[in-house]
């Protein structure tokens, strides 16, 4: 085509130095994001399959990526893949070259036997002709439950490499945070998440369950996710990290808790979207935790 003149179409190049450099380069001119902080966390997610555009100087014009996300939906495994890192230079859009990725990225996921697709977009609308629809997330809140059991408590830190290194020996472990939807891999995300969250806290307890949330304004608890192989109730939770709440709120699906919230919808800017042959929509309200957000 003769708008593509001068570009140069490329797949599964993160092992590149030179393209994983211009695709940091395109996303952080779109986005405003640093990705290059992944390479301290330990590198990008290994299943990562990239699809863009060059042109003639190296620099990433287009670009959609395919990884693996592994998936429980409605207490069952799904073999999923999320979509992430979309975008297109403004010079250039309007010529197909985006359509152009985002049918070569679900081939592949076709081809690799995925059952299910997801991707999380501000512009819903732009993927409905490619089979994706939007679930509905909700959140969870209600009273902090007593009563539990306090276990011993240490803060980590994003900045202290050993740290690092435990969160990601418990996020290889780890069980999934919920049956109704949840991933059951999100070792990447997780980190670069947590490094671009400064009110984020990452508490350890009794050495082998981590713990991701915000103080409220008011005081009450922020439950952001949970990494360990076991889930501890939300009573145990409260009463080790020493919160004196008088509300919580969860950020997923809270039946591993030991703790009933009233499900809230969340009506934020980003829409969660799912490509599925059959229909895999939870039974039940859910939310995919903020620390799994790609």
């Amino acid at each position: 085509m003769s708008d593509r003149e001068g570009l140069i179409f490329r797949s599964d190049y993160l092992g590149d130095t030179a393209a994983w450099r211009a695709l940091a380069g395109l996303l952080e001119d779109t986005f405003d994001i640093d990705v290059t902080i992944m390479d301290r966390l330990g590198g990008p997610d290994p299943t990562t399959v990239p699809f863009g555009w060059f042109d003639e100087t190296g620099a990433c014009i287009a670009n959609i990526s395919a990884f693996s996300m592994p998936l429980v939906i409605n207490g069952a495994f799904v073999r999923a893949a999320g979509l992430q890192s979309g975008a297109v230079r403004p010079s250039h859009r309007g010529r197909g070259l985006y359509r152009n990725v985002m049918e070569a990225a679900i081939d592949h996921c076709d081809a690799e036997g995925v059952e299910a697709i997801l991707l999380l977009t501000d512009t819903p609308d732009l993927y409905g002709r490619y089979g994706f629809r939007t679930l509905a997330q909700h959140h969870f809140t209600g009273p902090a439950p007593t009563g539990g059991t306090a276990g011993q408590v240490r803060r980590l830190d994003m900045a202290n490499d050993a740290d690092i290194t435990l969160l990601r020996r418990l996020l290889k472990a780890r069980r999934p945070v919920s049956d109704r939807f949840a991933p059951l891999r999100q070792l990447e995300m997780f980190l670069f998440n947590a490094s671009l969250m400064p009110d984020l806290r990452l508490d350890l307890i009794e050495e082998n369950t981590v713990i991701a949330w915000q103080a409220g304004l008011d005081g009450s608890l922020d439950l952001m996710d949970i990494v360990g192989a076991q889930i501890p109730s939300l009573a145990d939770i409260v009463a080790s990290l020493k919160i004196e709440a008088a509300s919580v709120t969860v950020r997923f699906a809270p039946d591993h808790l030991a703790w009933d919230g009233e499900a809230v919808l969340d009506e934020g800017e980003m829409a969660l979207m799912l490509r599925s042959a059959k229909d895999l929509r939870p039974e039940h309200p859910f939310a995919l935790p903020p620390m799994a957000e790609f």
